[in-house]
């Protein structure tokens, strides 16, 4: 494996903004629209983690999936007021808080030959 360079390190700090923007919005919407929000949301942080892989490497993935999960984390806490966006006692917020674990794991298991471009051989 090949040190990163500065550009990926940027990659991978993009890609860190992107999961956390992701996990917050999928956070905040997944109940929205029963069941299609829940849907939308985990396809993107499915689509997030996959382009940030593509995108940057494993740095990006790392990144983009660290990202979602803490968000998804921090926001299923309880609130200053007592409020909660991620009720444990509800299924839709298990779907969401297990769903997501699963999106991101999944692009771990993706072949590299999708992620990446194929570069020509020399002769």
């Amino acid at each position: 494996m090949q040190p990163p360079t500065a550009a990926t390190l940027w990659r991978a700090v993009a890609a860190l903004a992107a999961g956390v923007f992701a996990g917050m919005l999928g956070t905040v919407m997944h109940r929205a629209l029963r069941p299609w929000g829940l849907v939308v949301c985990l396809l993107l942080v499915l689509v997030v983690a996959l382009t940030a892989r593509a995108w940057a490497g494993w740095f990006g993935y790392v990144g983009s999936a660290g990202g979602t999960l803490i968000a998804v984390q921090v926001l299923a806490g309880g609130g200053p007021g007592g409020d909660v966006l991620v009720p444990s006692t509800d299924l839709w917020g298990w779907a969401w808080a297990v769903g997501a674990v699963l999106a991101v794991t999944a692009v771990a298991f993706v072949p590299r030959r999708w992620v990446e471009d194929e570069r020509p051989t020399t002769p």
